[in-house]
């Protein structure tokens, strides 16, 4: 294209394009393209190649093909003859990958960022190798050694961390270890002296009040939905941002999912976004290929292996994130357009500590169902009350499986996510408290549907008490150790929310039958000495505690949220936690039947919609 009719203005600018751009002008690239992308490149503090290929200014095939032919190299395209050295991730992390002997060049080179320039700038090129743009040769590497990418996201943690990763050993065994354990402990405590007997069990229902207590304190430690105003970073300052989304059956919410992508205000050369598909899902393959997406986004195909879980997928993709922060959606997410700029002016200033920032997930669809509007209350309890308090306290928060925000480097050296656990966002949070890091809070709404019938919401409530239970036993296995490193008071929250969660769930029916049996329809008889009522009157206190633990952070997360409507729901959360232990009891049996299946949740199903986002995609 001519830039004749240019103004003086953009004719000066085309003059002085940097090289990574200017000699597109002599492929036919219209100037004022190429002059928007100098001109956003220095607004973010990037290079041009870059904020012309992430807005979707040129096609990034083309655009290699001509770096190419400018350079005078060979440009590789279709199947790839790799030679020996191939390995991943570390070919795809440096761009570059040895040929098999008598291709075209020793090597491929997928040149990113300055590295063009200096190519184009460099006065010998005898030696230049063939190249490839950077999908090709991920695309290229992924068919070469599928192998090599399915054992780096399955064993990596158990290869350099086995002390922190799911045992290899069935569950059954460490289950049967426990329950030997609980018959010995209770034939102890059955030929104890009573002074003693009484002295054990006021110790343990002192214990339960403590970590019941948690949920209480967060009532009073403030952490409002809408915080005072932040000074955000401009763009020039931001960090590049890498979007994870595992992406299995989904292909109702794609459409949907890439809008709010799309809608991220973030500098797109600075974004590095990756949706991640399993090879035998063609039909959400097909759903995102029907959208004409930037060079920011990258379709990433997981090879076949086991275990098929999500933070499988997202292992495969973490060695090629090119973010110095990372956060991973769920396919129906709708975050709210500014959390990654609030994020990252978040961690500007944070000590590098804090390694993570969780953001507050929030149920859009509470009026599918009487079921969706508990579920609501649940989200409004933890997110908005119980993590914001444990963040502002400095204990351990099991995460939420999507919007938490990691420095990518921490995540790294921690080895990714483990995948043979199925509620791994609970699990990493534990590894970060362990590794001494901390997490904080992030005021940003995601929004999410949650399931309105019984059966797919209990087949997801099995799945993650079945992760947590995994999480138990992996770091279970040396609890001096851990209690050491972690601290007390850390060592008592994080045993009552990963373990503590699950023994109450599978005692609640038990207990709560219980109490009613013994508070409600019996007599309590007064005893003549105050040490005789003292476990009495500590059991009547823990009943009370424990339904006040369940109502009041909902209450205070409806009222925080400003959904008093929903507040005449909490009666019912007794009855709702009656099918969490239900849940628990089925998760105890998959533990051993089935330990890393993955009971997958249906999306875009939602029929009403509080914000109005949902509305676009919810059913007829």
């Amino acid at each position: 294209m001519s830039v004749q009719r240019l103004p003086t203005a953009d004719i000066t600018h085309a003059l002085s394009l940097p090289p990574e751009i200017a000699f597109l002008l002599a492929e036919g690239v219209e100037a004022r393209l190429l002059i928007r992308a100098a001109r956003e490149a220095a607004a973010a503090g990037t290079d041009s190649a870059t904020a012309l290929l992430s807005a979707g200014l040129m096609d990034e095939t083309a655009y290699y093909r001509a770096l190419a032919r400018k350079l005078g190299a060979p440009y590789l395209d279709g199947p790839i003859a790799f030679g020996l050295g191939l390995r991943f991730p570390d070919s795809l992390v440096a761009g570059l990958a040895p040929l098999a002997p008598g291709s075209v060049a020793p090597c491929v080179l997928a040149p990113r960022g300055r590295l063009i320039a200096e190519l184009l700038d460099a006065p010998h090129r005898a030696a230049m190798p063939a190249i490839i743009s950077p999908t090709h040769l991920r695309e290229a590497v992924f068919a070469a050694i599928p192998g090599a990418v399915a054992d780096h996201a399955a064993q990596d943690l158990r290869r350099h961390a086995p002390e922190r990763a799911v045992p290899r050993e069935p569950a059954s065994r460490w289950l049967l270890l426990l329950v030997l354990a609980s018959i010995a402990a209770l034939c102890l405590f059955a030929v104890l002296p009573p002074p003693l007997a009484r002295a054990v069990t006021l110790a343990g229902q002192g214990l339960f009040l403590a970590m019941t207590t948690f949920r209480l304190t967060a009532l009073v430690i403030p952490a409002p939905v809408a915080t005072d105003p932040v000074d955000l970073l401009a763009d020039l300052d931001l960090p590049v941002y890498t979007v994870l989304v595992a992406l299995h059956r989904e292909a109702a919410v794609v459409p949907s999912l890439i809008e709010a992508l799309m809608a991220l205000d973030y500098p797109a050369a600075k974004l590095d976004i990756k949706l991640l598909l399993e090879a035998d899902d063609p039909e959400t393959a097909a759903a995102v290929a029907r959208s004409a997406l930037p060079a920011r986004f990258e379709v990433i195909t997981v090879p076949p292996g086991m275990p098929r879980t999500k933070p499988r997928a997202l292992n495969a993709a973490l060695p090629l994130a090119r973010g110095a922060l990372l956060t991973v959606y769920d396919a129906e997410d709708l975050p709210d357009p500014g959390q990654l700029r609030l994020s990252a002016s978040l961690f500007a200033r944070l000590p590098e500590s804090t390694a993570c920032l969780q953001g507050r997930l929030v149920i859009d669809n509470a009026d599918d169902s009487l079921l969706a509007r508990a579920f609501a209350l649940e989200y409004a309890g933890l997110f908005d009350v119980l993590n914001p308090a444990l963040a502002r306290l400095d204990l351990p928060i099991p995460l939420g499986g999507t919007s938490m925000h990691l420095r990518t480097r921490v995540l790294r050296d921690l080895r990714g996510w483990d995948p043979w656990n199925v509620t791994e966002d609970a699990d990493l949070g534990i590894r970060l408290a362990l590794a001494g890091y901390a997490v904080g809070d992030l005021p940003s709404a995601t929004i999410e549907e949650a399931p309105a019938r019984l059966g797919p919401w209990l087949a997801q409530r099995t799945r993650w008490l079945k992760g947590l239970m995994q999480t138990s036993l992996a770091h279970g296995r040396h609890p001096l150790a851990n209690a050491c490193r972690l601290g007390g008071l850390e060592t008592l929250g994080a045993v009552a929310l990963v373990p503590g969660t699950v023994v109450s769930a599978l005692a609640y029916p038990v207990c709560l039958a219980g109490a009613v049996w013994n508070f409600l329809i019996l007599e309590i008889q007064a005893a003549p000495s105050f040490q005789d009522n003292l476990a009495a009157g500590l059991a009547i206190t823990l009943f009370g505690v424990g339904l006040a633990a369940m109502a009041l952070p909902a209450l205070v997360g409806c009222a925080r949220r400003g959904w008093g409507d929903l507040a005449q729901v909490a009666p019912c959360m007794p009855v709702y936690f009656l099918l969490v232990s239900l849940a628990a009891w089925m998760a105890l049996i998959e533990l051993v039947r089935a330990p890393v299946r993955w009971n997958k949740t249906p999306h875009g199903l939602s029929r009403t919609s509080r914000s109005g986002r949902l509305r676009r995609r919810a059913l007829p």
